[in-house]
């Protein structure tokens, strides 16, 4: 027997150490059937046998075998049974978990057993990084958070003085020289937890998010320390790094005494904010609510806290799902809301939601230069999947996606014939929350909006308003009649689903608490029948429960919200811009 090297024997020990029931069940769970195959994209794009999830893994199984498995430690040669031995075997361990998996978890997703390969690969880097195997990127960014607290090792100062530059833009922008970004302010509604590219690169999508706030009258305050939710305890597989981060943040919030923590568009940094770093910090129960941005702009647009102009983002756009937000949170629907009420023509793309491809930057992946070019050479099938939609703009909510997803249009030449360009540029990359804040129609605009004419394209078209308060009904149907539509009125579901087939109205207006038949009743019958399914419908309520509307995932989900008392320069913006979109769509088909 080759003797083990000090490294391989100290892996191994480790190895032994850490594993627990869940790696397990997916160590002794995997029959090698091959139906993960397909779901990687480092196979897909290389067609190499040695790339296939099985594979991969199979170099850290055999360790599992050797020491867990009966059958590994009785005839170790015939099930491939063997601890790590030498030094050069962990370079070639650190290449497949670090250099060959971002640890997006589409294998899981597609595997009949449930293996998990991201926390088997979670598994190995955690015992390598102990012993320095590990990218020179992951080792610095780690020292960052331990020793300053971010991932880029942004001063205090430093941070500061860009709040402090975004404001100075804002204060301009808003005309309002008194505009503050709020700073430690105790007792506010919630704080907001940036990923460090925002500060140090890119503060495009803080001056979105603080435009957002601004004009929706928030409560809200950012703080001077334990503003990074991002968290290389989840990228190195260090449960005490993810642990740190995690008090950091959750800390300065119980100082501020906040009600909420939101978290920015960062897949990663709300998966290990929300989910995984108050177990590894052990810093449950938290007594404040932890929510991402994206589910903050529902509610906003919901309850029409602010409003939105779809025309005035006219390009294509088209909505990469992060891996963690989508495979790990469950925050599919949420962009795809916020991203058809933005955006005048927004495309899915094939595959989506938990289907869909990672960026090639995950899991920690861009901070990885020596596999660069490994990553570029397998982003072949992100490339394709974007390039198939036709779209201008590449939305996600994630910052380490929108760089992979930038590299990636960069190296495959992804471009659009812009208008405002004499020549196809690449196509541009952005968080939802930007083309939100860009479509934001300002309370100045409401009114003047509102009270242009229908365009010839919409004047005279049918509304049908569904409603059991009369009041509401002759409210309603007055103010779309002096405007130019024909209305026609339902006092319940059931009245409101035969005159929706009889009088094929252009638009539905819907309530939601009604007796009988309730107003999500009605949808989900209106959207299930041909006949029906493509009348755009806007809903008008007093009920605040009404999300579940935007998980109607085998039909098109509401066209417009608004709550209850009804604001009428509002409505009738909405009600022009839904009916514009839906003629506009017509005339795309026809």
């Amino acid at each position: 027997m080759r003797q083990k090297s000090q490294n391989a024997i100290a892996f191994n020990e480790s190895f032994k150490k850490r594993t627990n029931r869940q790696h397990v069940l997916s160590f002794a769970a995997c029959a090698h059937c091959g139906t993960c195959n397909d779901s990687c994209h480092y196979f897909l794009a290389t067609g190499d046998p040695k790339m296939t999830p099985a594979a991969k893994m199979d170099k850290i199984r055999q360790v599992y075998k050797a020491q867990k498995d009966w059958l590994g430690r009785l005839m170790p040669t015939w099930v491939g049974a063997k601890e790590i031995e030498t030094d050069e075997e962990l370079l070639e361990l650190q290449d497949i978990v670090f250099g060959s998996c971002t640890g997006c978890r589409r294998c899981t997703f597609n595997c009949p057993f449930g293996v998990d390969t991201a926390a088997l690969v979670g598994l190995a880097r955690s015992c390598l990084v102990d012993l320095g195997y590990a990218p020179e990127g992951i080792k610095v960014v780690m020292k960052d958070q331990w020793e300053i607290g971010n991932q880029m090792g942004i001063s205090k100062e430093e941070y500061l003085d860009t709040l402090e530059w975004v404001q100075e833009e804002l204060q301009e922008e808003f005309g309002n020289p008194d505009y503050k970004v709020p700073i430690d302010k105790k007792g506010a509604d919630f704080v907001y937890v940036v990923n460090p590219r925002e500060i140090k690169y890119d503060p495009r999508s803080l001056q979105a998010a603080f435009k957002i706030f601004y004009y929706a009258g928030l409560d809200w305050t950012m703080g001077s320390e334990g503003w990074d939710n991002t968290n290389f305890g989840l990228f190195s597989g260090k449960a005490d790094l993810g642990g740190h981060m995690g008090n950091l943040a959750y800390n300065h919030a119980k100082k501020l005494e906040v009600k909420r923590m939101i978290i920015s568009e960062c897949g990663h940094g709300l998966r290990s904010t929300k989910w995984e770093a108050p177990n590894w910090g052990k810093a449950n129960p938290l007594p404040f609510e932890i929510s991402s941005l994206l589910e903050l702009m529902v509610d906003l647009i919901n309850i029409g806290k602010i409003v939105l102009d779809p025309s005035k983002n006219p390009y294509p756009v088209t909505y990469h799902d992060p891996c963690n937000l989508s495979r790990s949170c469950g925050i599919t629907e949420e962009p795809r809301f916020c991203l058809n009420r933005a955006c005048v023509d927004f495309r899915e793309m094939i595959p989506n939601r938990g289907d869909s491809y990672c960026c090639t930057g995950g899991g920690g992946a861009m901070s990885m230069s020596e596999y660069t070019g490994r990553r570029l050479e397998v982003a072949k099938v992100k490339a394709d999947q974007i390039r198939k939609t036709g779209a201008a703009i590449v939305a996600t909510a994630c910052h380490n996606c929108v760089d992979g997803l930038s590299d990636v249009i960069k190296n495959y030449n992804l471009r659009y014939d812009y208008r405002d360009s004499k020549t196809p540029s690449l196509l541009r990359v952005c968080n939802v929350c930007e083309l939100v804040a860009e479509a934001m129609v300002i309370p100045a605009e409401i009114k003047k909006t509102a009270a242009k004419a229908p365009q010839n394209a919409i004047k005279g078209k049918k509304v049908l308003v569904i409603d059991d308060e009369p009041d509401i009904i002759v409210f309603i149907e007055t103010l779309l009649t002096d405007a130019g539509f024909k209305v026609v009125t339902a006092n319940d579901g059931m009245t409101g689903l035969e005159k929706a087939k009889t009088e094929h109205p252009d638009l539905i207006t819907l309530d939601i608490t009604m007796p009988g038949k309730s107003g999500i009743q009605f949808f989900r019958e209106l959207r299930s029948s041909a006949e029906t399914a493509n009348i755009p419908v806007f809903i008008i309520t007093g009920a605040i429960d009404f999300r579940q509307l935007m998980y109607q995932k085998a039909v098109q989900a509401p066209d417009g919200f608004m709550m209850k008392p009804i604001n009428p320069e509002v409505l009738l913006m909405t009600v022009n811009k839904i009916l514009e979109k839906s003629v506009r769509n017509k005339t795309v088909v026809n």
